[in-house]
């Protein structure tokens, strides 16, 4: 089946993956793209163009431009914030710095009806990020919307089906963003709303068998929600043909490995072998204590281990893996063209004898293949697993990584974990944390004196990881977590909490 399309074009601002997910939630697929000619872009036959957002000014020497004739194309356009912008400076108008900028939410007022105010109501909050403004409008246009110091918020040509928006509709804060969104999906472009992930796993299984039937197919399972729904989808496809290979580093969370067999090998019947490598690891990493040092030895041995268990299954035809689209467009303003190499199993593809990567997953965000597999029946503990990296807690440990640290660290995070999920925040925190760092304290445990770990709870919040703002957890769950901590859990005598966003920090403290 073949999708409608909505061509969204990456000027590199903040919020434009978010722009794509906005339209992709609202049942129309999307890419977001950079760099296209009209004539690429007439090829690529999309029912609309999305002008997104960026930090330049549209009168800068070598800012990003669109080509004049895309506005000719018959295709409609909506720009947003630059992008809304572009249009008035390419087709005529004119584009200056303002004597006020607009930063955060305003009050902002529509003056004229039009498609995109279609059940919004006449005065609402939007969310404006900007310096410049539009002075005039180009001749067949006429103002839509205005704010108190702005007096082009938004502006259109029926006729041509070309919009702008200054404000930003695909953040949270513009209150009626998401309808001013569908409004232009739905209304102008004329949208059907094709792309579900109900018909994505359908169509998707579908390709898959006709493509790896009877083929031998290879999948690195990491337990993370990426490879977990991949191989569930060429599961379904080729059955016992795909073999899937999970490396027991001896890194995972509490109780992870055994997880991942129960659901997986024992209750969909995948042929998944476990290579149980948690000694060589953890001697593989004694004494090092550089977080990159860490990164290393654990890629280097991760690739033996898998290559060991290759060798038993000899030549493959096809090698599966979980890359989503962020990782296709993250390198270098949406150009999708800008693959990050084979990031779900690092160096596999040299190690393993095979003739072609598939990757099922890759035209989907983080939250459409969570939604593939909830349609796909896989258990919510599985669907929602919390993010974890490659080397596992090895960098969520400070310094040396020891058997001791791990035990510690499992039961910690566990527990935090646990009363995340009990106290109804699961879904509101991005990712959730503890951390065992590289300090001991005194503590009086009973009658006793100790010196033991501090360990250190992180939790944010974000749409995308670029950015992030720790999460305001309430006080009785962080009381009720650090109280279990120090009382069940050996070698923990105190508990801190991270309040640093991103930036100037990191989400992982390695």
């Amino acid at each position: 089946m073949q999708h409608q399309k909505v061509l969204v074009l990456d000027f590199g601002g903040q919020y434009n993956m978010l722009i794509a997910r906005r339209i992709r939630d609202l049942g129309v697929y999307c890419d977001l793209r950079a760099d296209m000619t009209a004539e690429e872009i007439a090829a690529y036959a999309p029912i609309g163009i999305v002008l997104t957002g960026g930090p330049n000014s549209v009168y800068e020497k070598n800012a990003p431009h669109v080509a004049k004739t895309v506005f000719s194309l018959g295709i409609p356009v909506l720009g947003i914030c630059y992008g809304a912008q572009l249009i008035a400076h390419t087709l005529g108008g004119e584009v200056g710095h303002a004597a006020q900028g607009e930063y955060g939410k305003c009050e902002f007022c529509f003056v004229e009806d039009s498609p995109l105010s279609e059940g919004v109501p006449r005065e609402s909050c939007c969310w404006m990020s900007h310096t410049d403004r539009i002075l005039s409008l180009p001749e067949g246009f006429s103002v839509l919307a205005k704010t108190q110091s702005c007096p082009v918020a938004a502006f259109g040509n029926a006729g041509k089906g070309i919009y702008g928006v200054q404000f930003h509709p695909e953040v949270a804060h513009t209150e009626y963003g998401e309808a001013i969104l569908k409004n232009f999906l739905y209304g102008v472009c004329k949208a059907s709303g094709d792309w579900t992930m109900k018909n994505f796993a359908a169509e998707q299984i579908s390709r898959l068998k006709e493509k790896l039937g009877g083929k031998k197919v290879l999948l690195a399972m990491s337990g993370g929600v990426d490879s977990a729904v991949a191989a569930t989808l060429v599961h379904r496809a080729v059955g016992r043909d795909l073999t899937c290979v999970f490396v027991d580093h001896g890194l995972h969370r509490k109780g992870e490995p055994e997880e991942v067999m129960r659901v997986f090998r024992d209750g969909l019947g995948m042929n998944l072998i476990k290579a149980d490598a948690g000694e060589l690891f953890l001697r593989s990493l004694a004494g090092v204590t550089d977080p990159e040092e860490k990164r290393k030895v654990i890629g280097r041995r991760f690739i033996e281990v898998f290559e060991k268990e290759a060798k038993k299954i000899g030549k493959v035809d096809y090698l599966v893996q979980g890359t989503i689209y962020p990782d296709v467009i993250e390198s270098g303003k949406g150009k999708s063209a800008v693959i990050k190499s084979h990031h779900n199993v690092g160096g596999l593809p040299d190690v393993v004898d095979f003739k072609e990567i598939v990757e099922p997953l890759r035209d989907l965000f983080k939250d459409e293949v969570r939604n593939v597999g909830t349609e796909l029946g896989l258990p919510e503990n599985i669907v929602w697993r919390q993010p974890c990296p490659g080397p596992a807690l090895a960098i969520r440990i400070m310094g040396e990584v020891t058997e001791e640290k791990l035990a510690t660290l499992r039961d910690a995070d566990f527990i935090f974990r646990e009363e995340i999920a009990k106290a109804g925040l699961a879904r509101e925190i991005w990712q959730y944390f503890a951390v065992i760092t590289d300090s001991k304290t005194v503590g009086v445990q009973g009658d006793f004196r100790t010196y033991e770990n501090v360990i250190a709870l992180r939790a944010i919040t974000s749409v995308d990881a670029m950015t992030a703002d720790w999460a305001r957890i309430p006080y009785e769950v962080l009381e009720r977590v650090s109280t279990r901590i120090t009382n069940e859990v050996k070698h923990a005598n105190r508990v801190v909490y991270d309040i640093t966003s991103k930036p100037p920090a990191t989400i992982e403290w390695e």
